[in-house]
């Protein structure tokens, strides 16, 4: 029996996932979380074999999520659900460790076909990006010097800009974050100076660029 967290912020969406997966004979939902953070306690309790992880989340959205998964080296493999299929955001979610990557408009079947290749410590990805996506991902890593001013944010600069662009106050990250507003301050000023941004427009600009948040909310 394949254990699953599902995690998405809409409780339909949630809804609608697990009625698909408590169809199958092989598949047995044992939780579901409604953000990032909610995802990782999640799992740190129950160590499912997947988390079906929505890739916009608040809080903490999916790919560092995921990458917070990775870091306490559990047992559970992402696959990481969708609206988006830009090539940036796909590499983005492997490269931290998805084990798969499925579009939400794909057909239901396409999600059970994904949870079972993870299970297997296969790679899937839906047809429409798959081809490209999944050479480009094989080939060698590009040197460190190339990477994107992005790249180079720590995966907690990465939480705070979220956040901020989410449109939360320094006190209300450090709440999020159980740190002081002194440290967020540092990692805000910091972050900053890294992206060469000065506004606020901007930062929301990047942090839509790299989903970590989303147009339509």
């Amino acid at each position: 029996m394949i254990r699953v967290v599902v995690a998405d912020d809409h409780n339909l969406v949630r809804q609608g996932i697990r009625a698909l997966l408590e169809k199958a004979d092989d598949i047995e939902v044992v939780g579901e979380a409604e953000d990032g953070m909610e995802a990782v306690e999640l799992v740190q309790r129950t160590l499912p074999d997947i988390v079906v992880m929505d890739i916009s989340m608040p809080r903490l959205n999916g790919t560092q999520a995921t990458q917070r998964i990775q870091a306490l080296r559990l047992p559970t493999r992402v696959v990481m659900l969708s609206m988006y299929a830009e090539e940036s955001l796909v590499r983005q979610a492997l490269r931290l460790g998805a084990q798969a990557y499925v579009l939400k408009r794909a057909v239901a079947d396409e999600l059970l076909l994904a949870i079972r290749a993870a299970k297997n410590g296969d790679t899937y990805l839906s047809p429409p990006i798959a081809g490209s996506i999944l050479r480009e991902f094989l080939a060698s890593a590009p040197p460190a010097e190339d990477a994107s001013a992005y790249d180079r944010l720590s995966p907690r600069e990465k939480e705070v800009l979220q956040l901020i662009g989410e449109g939360h106050k320094n006190q209300e990250i450090a709440q999020a974050l159980v740190v002081s507003v002194k440290t967020v301050e540092k990692h805000r000023a910091s972050l900053m100076s890294k992206l060469d941004i000065h506004d606020m427009a901007n930062l929301i600009r990047v942090a839509l660029k790299e989903g970590l948040i989303s147009a339509t909310g």
